[in-house]
């Protein structure tokens, strides 16, 4: 090697792998919150359209049709929306959007999204009594989009 050519020695090599060690450790949580919160506001989105859908049906239809049937309404599925109809409880309907099994979100703390005909909104945990207190999320912190 010539006098005036340097290279990189172990000890920087070892001090920029740990530098960059750190900073993925902090911006890693951070990307994989930001990424279950769109898959969060995609369920959501997806449980209003489908509300909107049933509202201009007369009479209310089974089920709702494909595209319509999960979030995002394309590609793979991470929420599957289904319709439970006739429901006297609530005035007519109810649209639940529940982690796919394969999906990304199958381990969510919020579970399933739940929106009504009256436009009650609430989270279910899957194998949970919703009686219990413990259940179910905050469904503000989990039906927030900001």
């Amino acid at each position: 090697m010539k006098r005036g050519e340097r290279a990189f020695t172990l000890l920087e090599l070892v001090v920029a792998l740990a530098a960059v060690a750190i900073v993925a450790a902090f911006a890693l949580p951070g990307w994989r919150n930001q990424i279950a919160r769109g898959h969060r506001i995609d369920a959501v989105a997806a449980l209003y359209r489908a509300a909107q859908y049933v509202e201009a049906q007369s009479p209310l239809p089974a089920s709702l049709p494909m595209g319509m049937d999960q979030a995002p309404p394309a590609g793979a599925a991470v929420y599957r929306l289904k319709l439970f109809a006739a429901d006297e409880m609530n005035g007519g309907y109810t649209i639940v959007a529940s982690p796919a099994q394969s999906g990304p979100m199958h381990d969510d703390s919020c579970g399933a999204f739940v929106l009504d005909a009256n436009g009650i909104r609430d989270n279910q945990m899957p194998g949970v009594d919703a009686a219990t207190p413990a259940a179910a999320p905050n469904s503000r912190d989990c039906w927030r989009d900001r």
